[in-house]
């Protein structure tokens, strides 16, 4: 309807301005067309210049045709065009536009916790600039930030396609933490059948905050799960043995410190090395320590490899490293 609107005026707004060229040019006899074009713009967008000035009845009758009507439609055409980007901007705002990203992560949810998960993506070189797509029962964006997307509502399908599902690169599902921690956890599974059911490849990471409900959010088809309160108590108990070391757990998965944990492809010079070689290379060669492999072969992270462990083809390396190393 609007495209509409904007393709009458901007044909109207040209008929115009062809109509005042031809009828000066015709009374006036002016030099050219084209002298008699500029005076039709200059005349409809009220600059005026007056280099250009209709003596004849019939020039002046063009000129007042042209101003009376090509002045109300051009300003009709620039209100028009304003109010599209205006009403983008604020559909925009609150969640009502369908986002156009690809590649992107979908964050599903919204908590205090968001704006450290939106944080902690930002400190990380991969993902610095990667948007972001934000679904949330939420009246208004609640991020300022440029390259956060936000749709309004429910995680459903309708929302879900709003944030072009099928070509983001993966799902967080956060939990509700207005709800109970059962209601909670039903929701969290209900989103995650929800999504598999729509994308059948996308990996899935969710929150739960009751470990009796792990077994149930695996079968609706999440890629990776993190238990709050699991988590809490072993780093708890972590620190109530070993004082002080949930500060350095802390700073290991923390993209804003100095020291990070990252899942690297070994080097092709690593693959059948053993792994005491392998951890003394990363060492000299990336300043990176190497403090797991994740198995294919075995499907199984393996800590603290024994030295004759021989790096696959198919490994990946768990290593701490002040930077992503650039292989």
């Amino acid at each position: 309807m609007i495209d509409h609107k904007i393709t009458r005026l901007a044909f109207l707004t040209l008929l115009i301005l062809v109509f005042g060229a031809l009828g000066l040019h015709y009374f006036e006899q002016t030099p050219s067309v084209f002298d008699a074009l500029w005076w039709s713009f200059v005349t409809i967008t009220t600059v005026g210049y007056g280099d250009v000035t209709p003596t004849t009845l019939g020039g002046r009758i063009t000129g007042v045709v042209v101003m009376v009507f090509g002045i109300g439609l051009l300003g009709m055409f620039t209100a028009t065009v304003a109010s599209i980007f205006v009403e983008g901007k604020l559909k925009e705002a609150k969640g009502l536009k369908a986002v156009k990203v690809a590649g992107h992560f979908i964050v599903c949810g919204w908590n205090d916790k968001v704006r450290e998960i939106v944080a902690e993506m930002r400190a990380d070189k991969i993902t610095e600039s990667r948007p972001i797509v934000l679904i949330a029962d939420l009246p208004e964006k609640p991020l300022e930030e440029g390259s956060v997307h936000f749709i309004s509502g429910a995680v459903n399908t309708e929302t879900l396609k709003k944030a072009n599902l099928s070509e983001a690169a993966v799902v967080m599902i956060i939990s509700d933490d207005q709800l109970d921690s059962h209601s909670s956890d039903a929701k969290v599974v209900f989103t995650t059948l929800a999504i598999r059911t729509l994308h059948t490849d996308i990996y899935i990471c969710a929150e739960i905050r009751g470990p009796q409900n792990l077994e149930h959010c695996k079968r609706a088809g999440a890629n990776e799960i993190v238990v709050i309160g699991a988590l809490s108590s072993h780093l708890l108990v972590q620190a109530a043995l070993d004082h002080g070391i949930t500060h350095f757990i802390s700073d290991l998965v923390s993209n804003q410190t100095a020291s990070n944990l990252y899942k690297i492809t070994p080097p092709q010079h690593l693959v059948g090395q053993v792994f005491m070689e392998s951890l003394n290379l990363m060492k000299r060669e990336y300043n990176a320590i190497v403090v797991a492999v994740e198995s294919k072969d075995q499907n199984r992270f393996i800590s603290n490899p024994s030295v004759d462990y021989e790096i696959q083809t198919d490994d990946l390396l768990v290593i701490i490293s002040e930077t992503r190393p650039a292989l």
